[in-house]
Order: C-alpha cells, then structure tokens, then sequence
C-alpha cells in the first residue's frame, strides 16, 4: 500500500482532457451584465383547418406575441371562449329534433 504523499498537485497541461481553459478575469472589473433580448414570437407554424372560426382564433394567438405577458392572459382567454364556443356547436344537431328512445303502448 502507497501512502500519500504531501506536496503540489501535478498541473494539467492547458487543453488535457479533463480541463477547463481559464477566462482572463480581471482584479476590480465589475462584470457587465447582459441586458435581456427582449420578447421574440416563437414562430410557431399555424396549418389551417378548414374550420373558420377555428382558423380565426388560431390567427388570433399571434395577437399575443406583440403584447407583454401581462395581456396573453386576456387574448389565451378570448382564444379559449371562441374554441369551446366551436365544440359546444357541434353538439347542436340542426333540423327537427330526434324521435324519443321510449315508446308508449295506450293498449288497454
């Protein structure tokens, strides 16, 4: 068994695996911090549906990417409302309503 022995730790060449290149520093230089980009639309794609009112509430997403996050809520909302509104139509049957499941026999 080896014992340790006391004394520098062996440098690691500059670019040996393992090892980090140093960035210059320099004494009594504040860093400077990185103002943030700001908001940038994501760029997402929108394929129409064919639906109109679908289509229109899609387009209107895009609203949100000019506005601060404080007013996505009100057009995700509106958004929403409108989509629900859609799906609640379909569950609307035009025409004369559909005969009753129950029949009633008047024999007596």
């Amino acid at each position: 068994m080896e014992e340790p022995t006391s004394g520098p730790e062996p440098e690691v060449p500059a670019g040996a695996a393992g090892s980090e290149p140093a960035e210059p520093v320099t004494p009594g230089e504040p860093e400077t911090p990185t103002a943030p980009a700001g908001p940038r639309p994501l760029g997402v794609g929108v394929v129409p549906t064919g639906q109109a009112a679908v289509d229109a509430g899609l387009r209107r997403l895009a609203d949100a990417d000019h506005l601060p996050s404080s007013g996505h809520l009100q057009v995700y909302e509106d958004v929403h409302r409108g989509l629900r509104d859609v799906l609640a139509g379909l569950d609307q049957h035009p025409g004369p309503p559909a005969p009753s499941s129950t029949t009633h026999d008047n024999r007596s």
